[in-house]
């Protein structure tokens, strides 16, 4: 019963903040760059050292990601890496280390940094957008 209010607590404490993008600074430096060395180690092989994408791997920057992910909520892409990555032990990767590489997909893609590492709950993912362009204020 404790769980379940903590969690609806979660919820709507998620729900006052309202939502928020890539472009609120979603993640830190520090995150980010033990992002880039998770991901030197278990993506680069595949997704290509400059996140251009291979041959059986997407590109994760640039038109093709933001056509795929536009609009879409960072737990939707956290949870695909967090489940499928990599490619030979899919779900191996923790949820910290998700976060990270995730936020170093942020930072190569020029969202800004902010001040709180990026969230590994998807209850506050839920509610960080992934936006192509800055939203106008």
């Amino acid at each position: 019963m404790k769980r379940y209010f903590l969690l609806g607590l979660a919820c709507c404490v998620c729900a006052q903040q309202g939502t928020r993008s890539v472009w609120d600074g979603v993640y830190t430096s520090e995150q980010a760059s033990r992002g880039d060395k998770l991901y030197s180690q278990q993506c680069a092989s595949c997704h290509g050292t400059s996140l251009t994408g291979g041959e059986s791997a997407p590109p994760l920057s640039g038109g093709e990601f933001f056509s795929n992910w536009n609009g879409l909520t960072l737990a939707e892409l956290f949870e695909r890496i967090k489940s499928t990555m990599p490619a030979d032990r899919p779900g191996k990767i923790s949820r910290q280390q998700t976060a990270d590489i995730l936020s170093y997909i942020l930072s190569v893609n020029q969202f800004p940094t902010g001040s709180s590492e990026l969230d590994t709950h998807n209850e506050v993912l839920q509610q960080i957008r992934m936006e192509a362009t800055k939203p106008k204020p």
